[in-house]
């Protein structure tokens, strides 16, 4: 009797040590998902190089906006491109929002249920980090093409401008750049860790 006492008492204690590694090892992965999404975060999603002014990357497009060399913001209408005052800020509070999300996943056990539905709320926080910044993307492709429509552009290629104070066709080159990919690898692996979740972090046993 004493000797199965001993073994139920190892197999529960292995089990728990088990679980525990799961923990860490998905706080691990979790981390990194978080650094690897704020490295993004500072990356080119998109750029322009206008055939006349020299260098490369005249225009620039980054998760807070559009940065543009002062040839282009001097000689063009920046509300072709320039998003409201408060957009820069707000995208600033959303990065700050999500590491706060993914920080607090960390320590959050408690579950939301809806009815029958139960999901652990470290889940749908950090499935929603990773949903909402792959949103992000898709809503700055979009606005990105629909302006540059507007202002006789593509967003993705090459394009002939025409300059109001001159009437000439200026040459430019625009393309998505590595950050994009890369910001939306960043989504996709927080929300891939969101599905998951279950396999590393079990919910423990009622006694």
């Amino acid at each position: 009797m004493m000797a199965q006492t001993d073994t139920a008492g190892g197999m529960a204690s292995s089990t728990r040590s088990g679980a525990g590694v799961g923990v860490w090892i998905f706080r691990v992965l979790l981390v990194a998902g978080a650094a690897f999404m704020v490295y993004t975060w500072f990356q080119p999603w998109w750029s322009a190089d206008i055939a006349v002014i020299k260098g490369e990357n005249d225009m620039v497009l980054r998760p807070w906006g559009v940065e543009a060399v002062s040839q282009v913001r001097n000689n063009t209408d920046t509300a072709q491109f320039d998003m409201p005052g408060f957009f820069a800020p707000l995208m600033w509070v959303y990065l700050g929002v999500c590491m706060l999300a993914l920080a607090a996943s960390l320590f959050i056990n408690r579950r939301f249920k809806i009815g029958p539905i139960s999901l652990p709320i470290a889940v749908i926080l950090i499935a929603l980090v990773g949903l909402s910044y792959m949103s992000a993307l898709g809503i700055a492709y979009g606005l990105g093409t629909l302006r540059s429509g507007w202002a006789g552009a593509n967003f993705i290629g090459k394009s002939q401008i025409l300059q109001p104070e001159t009437g000439t066709k200026i040459k430019m080159v625009s393309d998505l750049q590595i950050g994009f990919w890369l910001s939306l690898g960043a989504g996709g692996f927080l929300t891939f860790l969101a599905l998951v979740r279950g396999l590393f972090v079990r919910k423990p046993k009622q006694a």
